[in-house]
């Protein structure tokens, strides 16, 4: 039996060595004490040697930069040294997210029908210049690429939209104006007629709204029933006669005409251009939205002039142009290169129209920040560019359109744009839209009046517009032709191309034939879309092959036709209106066919013709009356955006 004394002892609760040396400890025991005090010594030790290491390396974390991070700083840090890195700071700095500095919200005048009155009242919008191939980051998601979801559109014929924006106004309002326009009396009239102002009234509105009448040489003073001096005194600051006076040229001496600065005029503009790798010169000026030509042109001067085929990291190329419009081609008269900061060669262009040595130009403020990005979106490597479709979406988003108006923008351009295709730098798109404030964000109600699309070397630019005859809107190129297509060559979009048209072993019938239409295969179910917009013809069996058909009558003679469908839309029927891109039925594999796919004829005044290789007309073109109001309409918006860039530009020098 272990008794509470042996316990204690087994616990240690003696001391190991006894200091008299009477007998030495028993092995098996050990002392509490000694062990928890060594532990302790232990722990305390490795604490401080910590702490005293921290205190050393505190701050001294970055002893040394590395060869690749130090280049990886691009040249704005041009040859300084390195300065210590703090806790918390990174080496390499993160990829530069695109800002949407090109972004404008303006104040204008619109004007909306309300009954018999037309109220005029101020409305934000938004005007946005995107580069597609910028490091866009998007708040939002997008949904992915669906060809359908295109060209598809449920929206059945019914009433017409109403347009919640209205048209611009031709002259501004401070708050909100309610005009009525009414037929002038021809036969008589109940408005009193006021009474004439007398000789002392006129004088004293002459004299006080004096100042006003006053436009360069053309004066009140000058009209044959005034007295100039009759205004005239020295305490007035009018002074009427200003311009009546002689004028004295001295001799050798040419006085050149005033000249008005219209939107034709020749204005010169500096294009900074920063070089951030290795790159050929004629592709840093493609790069830059100028023209394969004329990029070549200009390299073929500066090769020889620098001994070099590529311009270096941390170069400029500084391109003075002038310009005759908006829409005017860009003549390159002088182009200049810097290195570092430093001006290396200038050729400008002479009297004779070649390029020669000139002289460095002005300096100019921002070819020493043209490294800074402040505000500027940074461009991708050419191999890591997204589809078409991804860059419009994540720079649509980023500048502030909502996901319904961007599949919008991109079902307007479906039938100009392959939006698989990879993005090419210079690609840009170009809107204007209505927004609710001033922070720019489009809302449910937000409608997009204005695209500039630029892909490549095709640009497509369209106007939004509601005509007055039906009340229908539409989109517009600059001619008033819709920029919607007149019929759809492949009315299954998810669907691939099987056979063509023209003669052919029939696959069942066994002998040769004419294939008069063509063939897209799909999954049994795969929706099928009206080609345009028109009247349910037939919708039902067809005996002769074709299985479940239907024929759509189109304007001008023109019958789309839809054959082997493993079943018809709900709703189409002879004598239902349908539009372009409503699902009429499903891809199938009834009556004469050997596997799941569409059977799709065009026929035009009665004969049938291929689909693919036809000449389809445009889509509707605006005439007379619509015409006129539509025309007026795109030149408010051009002139509001003309005023929009100019007041950018001159920020900008």
């Amino acid at each position: 039996m272990i008794t509470d004394k042996t316990t204690m002892r087994s616990l240690g609760n003696e001391p190991p060595i006894l200091a008299d040396g009477r007998r030495a400890p028993d092995r098996r025991e050990i002392s509490l004490r000694w062990l928890s005090g060594t532990f302790l010594t232990g722990i305390t030790s490795s604490l401080l040697m910590g702490v005293a290491l921290f205190a050393a390396l505190d701050g001294r974390q970055q002893l040394a930069i590395p060869a690749e991070a130090y280049a990886a700083l691009g040249p704005a840090a041009g040859g300084a040294q390195p300065t210590a890195a703090k806790r918390g700071d990174r080496i390499l700095t993160p990829s530069i997210v695109a800002k949407p500095s090109d972004r404008t919200i303006m104040e204008v005048s619109t004007m909306i029908h309300d009954g018999e009155k037309e109220v005029v009242r101020r409305q934000p919008f938004a005007h946005v210049k995107m580069t597609l191939a910028a490091n866009h980051q998007p708040a939002d998601s997008y949904p992915s690429f669906d060809p359908l979801a295109i060209f598809s559109n449920e929206e059945t014929d019914g009433a017409p939209p109403v347009s919640r924006t209205g048209t611009l106004y031709g002259s501004d309002v401070e708050s909100e104006v309610a005009l009525k326009t009414v037929d002038f009396p021809l036969k008589g009239s109940t408005l009193k007629f006021a009474s004439s102002m007398s000789l002392d009234e006129v004088e004293e509105n002459v004299r006080t709204n004096g100042s006003v009448l006053t436009d360069g040489n053309t004066q009140i003073a000058s009209l044959f029933y005034v007295d100039p001096r009759r205004f005239a005194s020295d305490a007035s600051d009018l002074d009427l006669i200003q311009g009546l006076s002689a004028r004295v040229v001295e001799e050798n001496m040419t006085v050149s005409a005033f000249e008005n600065i219209t939107d034709q005029s020749a204005e010169y503009a500096d294009d900074v251009i920063p070089v951030r790798r290795a790159t050929p010169i004629a592709n840093v000026m493609i790069n830059a939205g100028y023209a394969k030509a004329q990029a070549e042109d200009i390299a073929g001067y500066l090769r020889p002039a620098l001994d070099a085929k590529e311009l270096q990291e941390g170069d400029v190329l500084r391109i003075g142009i002038i310009q005759k419009g908006e829409n005017g081609e860009a003549k390159v008269v002088r182009a200049s290169v810097y290195s570092r900061g430093s001006h290396v060669f200038t050729m400008a262009l002479d009297d004779t129209g070649h390029f020669v040595k000139g002289f460095e130009p002005p300096q100019l403020a921002a070819v020493a920040s043209a490294f800074d990005d402040n505000g500027t979106p940074a461009i991708t490597a050419g191999y890591d560019l997204p589809r078409v479709y991804d860059g419009v979406y994540r720079a649509a988003l980023s500048y502030g359109m909502n996901s319904t108006m961007v599949a919008q923008i991109i079902k307007l351009l479906a039938s100009n744009v392959d939006f698989q295709a990879q993005l090419k730098p210079s690609d840009r798109l170009e809107a204007f839209f209505s927004v609710a404030d001033d922070s720019g964000k489009a809302t449910d109600d937000s409608e997009l009046l204005y695209v500039n699309a630029r892909f490549g070397d095709a640009e497509t630019r369209f106007y939004r517009f509601q005509d007055p005859d039906d009340n229908t809107i539409d989109y517009y190129n600059e001619q008033g032709k819709s920029i919607r297509q007149f019929l759809l060559r492949n009315p299954v979009p998810n669907g691939s191309f099987r056979s063509g048209f023209g003669m052919r072993r029939h696959p069942i019938l066994g002998f040769s034939r004419m294939h008069t239409g063509v063939d897209w295969s799909a999954p049994r179910g795969t929706p099928i879309i009206a080609a345009g917009n028109g009247v349910v013809e037939k919708a039902g069996w067809d005996s002769g092959g074709y299985g479940n058909q239907t024929l759509i009558r189109h304007a001008n003679g023109y019958v789309s036709s839809y054959n082997h469908q493993s079943a018809i839309a709900k709703g189409v029927t002879p004598g239902a209106k349908v539009v372009q891109g409503q699902v009429i039925g499903w891809v199938g594999t009834t009556g004469l066919s050997t596997g799941p796919h569409l059977h799709y004829e065009l026929i035009v005044n009665g004969n049938r013709v291929d689909p693919l290789r036809i000449r389809l007309p445009g889509g509707k073109s605006l005439e007379g009356e619509a015409l006129a109001q539509f025309e007026k309409e795109r030149t408010r918006i051009d002139e509001l955006l003309a005023k929009d860039n100019g007041a950018e530009v001159a920020a900008a020098q």
